[in-house]
């Protein structure tokens, strides 16, 4: 690492500034529209949508706040990663406040909690958590080969891919799949597939943190039902045969799993 020159040091705070005034103003729009959810009974789920759309943002403003660190000062800004780590669990937080954490279970079970988003297009919805995904993408990038965060990052897009789930309208989707007629036929098959992708990542990376790292039986609960969620997903794709294969694999794992806890290899 070079050493940091005074100038140096000068420059990085003259470029950074406009970004953390930025940031303030929209922290300052956080305060202001959590405020407003507390005074509100309901109605405040595109609120909330909002706020995901601002925690977003704030951590592309970190983690642009990072490359100029290491452009000028040639080090990594750790302080502003992890703060666009935090931006990104909020966002993560937000979302799951409004359309339920819930891995695997039938949309009937979570449907109503989507009422209030009625006007909230399919194409907003699939921009949004595409958004999302490329924050996390970027926050790992920047972060580079860490050990210390190889595990956090299974959670962090273990969460993402379940609210991303929960956002789509299954029952809307499971039409809309099927039929090239519909406006928003192409939207819905690219956010379907984009689904099944995390899902399957999701589920082999949970797995991946139990075998090889935690050995806590909720870590491989969740890769079971992060593969039971993507037997859905094909479900709804009409894929029968990948279907299958998912209920079988999450079989198999269950069975490992019960293995484990009996022979004293899990905790």
């Amino acid at each position: 690492m070079a050493k940091i020159t005074e100038e140096s040091r000068e420059r990085f705070e003259t470029r950074t500034t406009p970004y953390r005034e930025l940031i303030k103003k929209y922290q300052a729009r956080e305060k202001m529209l959590l405020d407003k959810i507390k005074q509100s009974e309901s109605g405040t789920a595109l609120t909330k949508i909002q706020l995901v759309e601002d925690a977003i943002y704030i951590a592309t403003i970190y983690i642009i706040i990072n490359k100029v660190s290491v452009a000028i000062l040639e080090t990594k800004n750790n302080e502003a990663l992890e703060q666009a780590r935090k931006s990104i669990m909020r966002a993560n937080i937000y979302l799951g406040e409004v359309v339920t954490k819930l891995i695997d279970a039938p949309y009937s079970e979570y449907s109503e909690k989507l009422e209030e988003l009625d006007s909230y297009s399919v194409e907003k919805r699939f921009y949004l958590v595409s958004k999302l995904g490329l924050a996390i993408d970027m926050l790992v990038e920047e972060f580079g080969e860490n050990t210390k965060w190889r595990w956090v990052w299974v959670d962090l897009r273990g969460d993402y891919a379940t609210v991303a789930k929960n956002l789509l309208n299954m029952a809307e989707a499971g039409k809309s799949y099927f039929d090239p007629n519909q406006e928003s036929y192409e939207t819905t098959v690219r956010y379907v597939r984009l689904l099944r992708d995390i899902f399957d990542d999701s589920a082999e990376q949970f797995r991946n943190k139990y075998e090889l790292s935690s050995r806590r039986v909720d870590d491989m609960r969740k890769a079971i039902q992060y593969t039971l969620a993507l037997k859905r997903i094909y479900t709804l794709m009409g894929d029968k045969v990948n279907s299958e294969e998912m209920k079988k694999k999450a079989e198999i794992w269950r069975i490992r799993m019960d293995s484990d806890q009996k022979e004293g290899r899990s905790n």
